[in-house]
């Protein structure tokens, strides 16, 4: 009796083993590396990051919205969320992404550097991206999570395009509320005044003259306010910031509703900047932190290096 007992015993630990070991199978692997995208943009052309955009992802009672993630200028739908697809699937989080304002008939892989063509198109596309995961999912609001660009063109969305109704938490990582005239930006728009021509009507990279503060796309953004009281606003910068500038900008104040953080702040060894900050573990728990502020977890501090956002 005793043998038949310690032998049930044995076989409910293994089958108790071999669960766990198929549930901590099942998680993706997660880079904290802006760049960890990359490569399966190489190997998967066009494609998607494992995890993201399974149009059959059925939303949780935990996260019942699912969370659409706007890339940056140049960026795409892998190359920019190759953190935070695999973490935010782990979560149990149904996630989607899209690569919007690509330049128009063109190969791979110039379909890979999104958010070029003139944002109130780029807008456009994210709108109908979104209205396609509430139809799938069946839920009634996204929480949107951006980078750079992708922080102002929610915003173009709620305000302009019937959006405002559709988003419920709104989380910007380096967020351009401003623009930018870095990187002699500032000149090059000082110099297409002087010839008549509107910052935003450079060619190329007509979004990149459009983060000209003072463009008519910049001006909408501005009009009225950045905030809307029934979405909650989650700003994540750092001080190493070398296209928001002054870094500050990135953290406008609003109402109760508006949370400003700077990953600086309690942790002077992250290094990260504008691109690296997507990468970085520090930002990225702030990132849970905002879309599930009623379970939060502590925040750690890495000693995170520029460009991607790495441990070293």
């Amino acid at each position: 009796m005793q043998r038949k007992l310690i032998a049930a015993l044995g076989s409910v630990v293994a089958l108790l083993f071999t669960a766990t070991g198929q549930a901590s199978a099942a998680d993706l692997p997660v880079s904290y590396n802006f760049f960890g995208g990359i490569v399966p943009e190489l190997t998967n052309p066009g494609g998607s990051l494992p995890g993201s955009n399974d149009y059959g992802c059925v939303p949780s009672e935990e996260h019942p919205n699912p969370v659409v993630l706007a890339h940056g200028t140049g960026g795409a739908q892998q190359t920019n969320w190759g953190t935070y697809v695999p973490l935010l699937k782990n979560e149990g989080y149904c996630v989607f992404a899209l690569t919007y304002g690509a330049p128009k008939g063109l190969p791979w892989p110039a379909t890979a550097v999104g958010g070029m063509e003139r944002m109130e198109d780029s807008a456009s596309e994210f709108a109908t991206f979104v209205d396609g995961v509430l139809t799938a999912t069946g839920a009634s609001k996204v929480d949107v999570v951006g980078h750079s660009q992708g922080t102002i063109l929610p915003a173009y969305y709620a305000k302009y395009l019937g959006g405002r109704d559709k988003i419920d938490k709104y989380v910007s990582i380096a967020p351009a509320w401003n623009g930018t005239t870095v990187a002699g930006m500032d000149v090059i728009f000082e110099q297409a005044r002087q010839l008549g021509i509107k910052t935003e009507d450079l060619p190329i990279c007509h979004a990149c003259g459009q983060l000209d503060p003072d463009s008519s796309f910049m001006r909408a953004i501005r009009e009225g306010g950045y905030y809307y009281p029934e979405i909650e606003y989650t700003n994540i910068a750092t001080k190493y910031d070398e296209l928001v500038v002054p870094y500050s900008s990135a953290l406008q104040s609003g109402g109760e509703n508006v949370h400003n953080i700077l990953v600086q702040d309690g942790c002077d060894v992250d290094y990260t900047e504008h691109a690296g900050i997507a990468g970085s573990r520090r930002a990225a728990y702030f990132v849970l932190n905002a879309l599930d502020p009623e379970n939060p977890r502590p925040v750690p501090c890495d000693r995170a290096a520029p460009l991607s956002g790495s441990a070293f």
